[in-house]
C-alpha cells in the first residue's frame, strides 16, 4: 500500500484506499483520463469502472464540497440561460441557481475549476461549486441543450428552408433586414411555426426580458414554455417576424400588426395573425395561429349537446333574424360562427363578412378587413353590404350603438345576421344591447338565438381514471339528486406521452337560448338579466355550469377543468 501513497494522489488514491480499484487499474485510469483531456471522474463513469455515487461521494468527502442529487431538479428551475449552452459544454458543467450574487455550479469533478472561473468571468457572480454524479450531469447538460434551443445545426431541414412564406415577403426581403436573412435565424423561426401547428397550439409568444428570452405556445388554452433561446439574437427573431408578416422594422415604439401566410403544403396553408408590442427590453411578438380548416369541421365536432345543436341548425334555417354569440377572447366564437357559414356557404346565397381582421379565409365568402384610420368601420361596412345584395351579413363584433342598429334593421328587413358581443352568459347580451341604447323593441323582434360559450380541454381517452368524491363534494359543486342516483362518474386527469398533462384538445361547453314570447315581453318590460336567467332556467336551458357538469358526466372533462372554466 505504500507504492499507492507514492503513486497516486486525491480521488484515485482514496478510491484504491477504498477497495474501489486495483493500484493498476486506478493508474491507467489517471494515464488514460490526461491523454484524453477530460477529467478523472468523467473517464472513471463512463468507462463504467467505479459506479457514479461512489465517485461523487468519494470526491466531496475528499474535497469538502456538498453533494446534490440532480435527478430532482427540475430543468425549469435552473440558471441556464446566465451563460451560453456552448459554455456548458465546453467545461461540462451548468449553473444551478442564483442567490444574490452567489451562482451554484453543479460539477462532477471536484478538481474543474475552469468550469468556475469562466461562469465568474461570464456572469460577473462569485461562484461556488456543487458536486453531482457525472452521469446525472450528462443528462442534464443534454437537457440544458434542448431547452435553450440554440442548437441550431438541428434546424437546418430542407423542408423547413423551404417553406413558402408568401410571395409578398420577398419583396421585404430585398429591401430591408439583412441581419434577419441570417440563415439559422431564419430556420429556428419556421421551426417554431411548424412545431406550433403540430402540436396544436393556438398562439405563440415571443418575449424578450432582461436577461432571458422566451418562446411559449398555448395549448389547449394553457400557455407552456417551450423555448428560450440565447438574449443576444432577440432582436433578430423579432426581425424576422416582421419581415415575414410585412411589418416595418425600423419602428420599433409603436405597436403593429400584420400576417403571415404559411403553406405546409399544395393543400394545406396556414395563416398567423402577427401583433407586436413595445415593452423594457424588446418588441414582444405575438401570433394567433389560424387554421382554415378548422371552420370544416363539422358541427358535430364542436361539441354541443344535441338539443343545442338543433337550437342553432333551426337559426340558421331562419331567412332572417341575428344569431349573437359570445364570450371572451380566444373562447372559439369564431369557429362556432364560421362552422355556422360554411353550412350557409352554397351557391344560391350571397354572404358577406365584416371582420378585424377576417381570422379564416372560405372560398364563396365576400371577407372585409375593417380599418378604422381610412374610415372602413364595422357600421361602414355593414353599410355597403345591404347596396350588395346580401343574403346573410356576418359582423366579426358589435361595439357600439351605430354597429348594433344598423344590424338590427338588417336583421329586420330579410338579412339573417351573425355576430359576437363581449359578454359573460346569454341573459347579460340581451341586457348589454339594451345598455348601448338598442330599443327593447327591436331586441325583442330581431335577436333569434344567443350562444354563449367556453373551452375547455377535453381528457385524454388513454390515461384518464375514475375519481372518487364524496357526495357531498359533488352537491357542493351543483350536481344534482337526480344526477347522484343515476351514479355519477367523475374522471380526473393523469398524463400519458399521448397527451398534455392528462389533457388532449378542447371542446366546447354552451349556453344555446332561443329569444321566446315570455323573454321578449320581459326585454320589453325592461327585465335584468337576472330576471331573464331565470325565465331561461323555467324553460329548461342550461346554463354554462349545468353544461360543463354535463361534459364532466360524460367523461369528456374533469371537474377540475369545468371549475377552471365555469366558476361562479
Amino acid at each position: 500500500m505504500a507504492a499507492t501513497n507514492m503513486n497516486l494522489t486525491g480521488i484515485a488514491r482514496k478510491l484504491v484506499l477504498d477497495k474501489h480499484l486495483d493500484e493498476a487499474s486506478a493508474l491507467e485510469a489517471v494515464e488514460n483520463a490526461n491523454k484524453e483531456s477530460i477529467q478523472l471522474s468523467t473517464y472513471l463513469v463512463t468507462n463504467k469502472l467505479v459506479p457514479a455515487t461512489v465517485v461523487a461521494m468519494i470526491s466531496a468527502h475528499e474535497f469538502g464540497l456538498p453533494v446534490f442529487d440532480l435527478s430532482v431538479m427540475d430543468t425549469e428551475l435552473a440558471a441556464f440561460n446566465l451563460v451560453e449552452e456552448k459554455l456548458i459544454l465546453k467545461l461540462n458543467a451548468v449553473p444551478l441557481f442564483k442567490r444574490g450574487n452567489r451562482l451554484f455550479i453543479a460539477i462532477s469533478s471536484p478538481t474543474n475549476t475552469q468550469a468556475l472561473d469562466e461562469f465568474k468571468f461570464a456572469t460577473g457572480l462569485s461562484t461556488e461549486a456543487v458536486l453531482v454524479q457525472e452521469d446525472q450531469l450528462a443528462v442534464f447538460i443534454e437537457k440544458a441543450a434542448s431547452a435553450m434551443d440554440t442548437g441550431m445545426d438541428d434546424m437546418l431541414d430542407d423542408d423547413l428552408g423551404d417553406l413558402d412564406i408568401g410571395a409578398e415577403e420577398e419583396e421585404q426581403q430585398a429591401a430591408s433586414a439583412a441581419d434577419a436573412e441570417d440563415a439559422p435565424v431564419v430556420k429556428y423561426v419556421n421551426k417554431i411555426l411548424v412545431d406550433a401547428i403540430n402540436k396544436g397550439a393556438s398562439d405563440i409568444h415571443f418575449e424578450p426580458y432582461e436577461k432571458r428570452y422566451r418562446v411559449r405556445y398555448r395549448i389547449d388554452g394553457i400557455l407552456a414554455e417551450v423555448a428560450s433561446p440565447p438574449i443576444n439574437i432577440a432582436a433578430k427573431l423579432t426581425a424576422r417576424v416582421k419581415v415575414m408578416s410585412r411589418m416595418d422594422i425600423s419602428e420599433r415604439r409603436v405597436p403593429q400588426d400584420g400576417r403571415i401566410k404559411l403553406k405546409l403544403s399544395k393543400k394545406r396553408a396556414i395563416d398567423f395573425r402577427v401583433n407586436t408590442c413595445p415593452t423594457l427590453f424588446g418588441e414582444k411578438v405575438v401570433l394567433r395561429i389560424l387554421d382554415p380548416s378548422s371552420a370544416q369541421l363539422g358541427i358535430d365536432a364542436l361539441g354541443y349537446e344535441p338539443e343545442q345543436k338543433k337550437l342553432y341548425m333551426d337559426a340558421l334555417a331562419n331567412p332572417y333574424g341575428m344569431i349573437l354569440v359570445t364570450g371572451p377572447t380566444g373562447s372559439g366564437k369564431t369557429v362556432s360562427l364560421y362552422t355556422g357559414l360554411n353550412i350557409l356557404n352554397v351557391p344560391e346565397t350571397n354572404i358577406s363578412t365584416a371582420e378585424d381582421p377576417a381570422e379564416i379565409n372560405l372560398e364563396g365568402i365576400n371577407q372585409v378587413n375593417v380599418n378604422d384610420k381610412v374610415g372602413l368601420t364595422f357600421a361602414e361596412a355593414l353599410k355597403a353590404f345591404l347596396r350588395q345584395d346580401p343574403d346573410i351579413i356576418m359582423v366579426g363584433e358589435i361595439r357600439d350603438l351605430e354597429t348594433a342598429s344598423i344590424a338590427i334593421k338588417a336583421a329586420q328587413t330579410g338579412h339573417l345576421v351573425l355576430s359576437t358581443l363581449h359578454t359573460n352568459d346569454a341573459p347579460q347580451t340581451l341586457t348589454r344591447l339594451m345598455n348601448m341604447g338598442v330599443p327593447a323593441f327591436n331586441i325583442a323582434t330581431s335577436v333569434n338565438l344567443i350562444i354563449a360559450q367556453r373551452l375547455g380541454r377535453r381528457l385524454c381517452e388513454d390515461c384518464k381514471t375514475l375519481d372518487d368524491l364524496p357526495k357531498e363534494v359533488l352537491v357542493s359543486e351543483g350536481f344534482t339528486k337526480a344526477d347522484l342516483t343515476e351514479g355519477v362518474k367523475i374522471y380526473k386527469a393523469v398524463g400519458c406521452d399521448k397527451c398534455t398533462n392528462g389533457y388532449k384538445g378542447r371542446v366546447g361547453i354552451y349556453q344555446v337560448m332561443c329569444v321566446s314570447e315570455e323573454m321578449g315581453r320581459l326585454i320589453m318590460s325592461g327585465a335584468n338579466s337576472i330576471d331573464l336567467a331565470d325565465q331561461a332556467r323555467k324553460e329548461g336551458i342550461d346554463d354554462l355550469r349545468r353544461s360543463a357538469l354535463k361534459k364532466v358526466m360524460q367523461g369528456v372533462l374533469s371537474l377540475e377543468e369545468a371549475n377552471r372554466v365555469t366558476k361562479d
